[in-house]
């Protein structure tokens, strides 16, 4: 579905992303690892088409995604919800996630919608609230609900976790994995290294802008580099 291929990516000077590769499939959730810093949300970026791509570096459904703007990405399938959820504040809960079907045409918006509310009960008890009143948990509910109301083929996650309590990232992980589970392919950015890859199919461990390891998720949460360096486990 997805392929990478020697991507870069640069701001001015600074190289935050050396020329890595990889690939997802239908249906999978892999997972990106790595320290702040490492380029894990520059690589979401050029994927989702916020910044440029030379030729050839991104393709998705076999079509080269250079000089494509990211709302043409979103219409073919690609949608991110990005770190730091990005609601719109002054639209209510149900206005938020029209937005997200608001290039649809077809008849299973009011569907989706129920679907959201089915994941995110909190969500419909506050549907007409505005977003900004909101808690952080419950915004980064109505991100994930938004998104999905565009019907993505493939979801970009970017640290859904961040800022949040305990039983609310459970939550969220929880719905992750019922949103793959349903057959949307997902590629997810996580600060919690060992929930990310508990959920994942496969992963890439990013350091300092190039892919350092890469596998089975379950493999690499068992494997000492990894455990070391982004679980927190000391080794003897």
């Amino acid at each position: 579905m997805l392929e990478v291929r020697g991507l870069r990516v640069a701001y001015g000077g600074i190289v935050a992303v050396k020329g890595i590769d990889f690939e997802i499939a239908a249906g999978e959730l892999v997972c990106l690892i790595g320290a702040n810093g490492a380029g894990k949300s520059s690589t979401l970026r050029a994927i989702s088409g916020l910044i440029p791509t030379a030729p050839g570096a991104v393709r998705f459904g076999g079509r080269d995604l250079a000089g494509v703007p990211a709302f043409q990405r979103a219409r073919s399938g690609i949608v991110m919800v990005p770190e730091g959820r990005g609601v719109f504040a002054q639209l209510t809960v149900e206005e938020n996630l029209a937005m997200g079907a608001y290039t649809r045409a077809d008849g299973g918006i009011e569907s989706d919608r129920r679907r959201v509310f089915e994941l995110f009960p909190r969500l419909s008890e506050r549907r007409r609230q505005s977003a900004g009143t909101l808690s952080g948990g419950e915004q980064q509910m109505l991100a994930i609900g938004r998104g999905l109301m565009s019907r993505p083929k493939l979801l970009v996650l970017d640290e859904p976790s961040m800022g949040l309590a305990p039983i609310v990232a459970q939550r969220i992980f929880e719905v992750i994995r019922d949103i793959n589970g349903a057959g949307v392919t997902i590629l997810l950015v996580e600060q919690n290294a060992r929930r990310a890859l508990e959920l994942a199919s496969r992963a890439y461990v990013m350091e300092i802008g190039e892919i350092a390891l890469s596998g089975d998720a379950r493999a690499l949460l068992a494997d000492p580099r990894v455990r070391e360096a982004y679980l927190g486990e000391a080794l003897a």
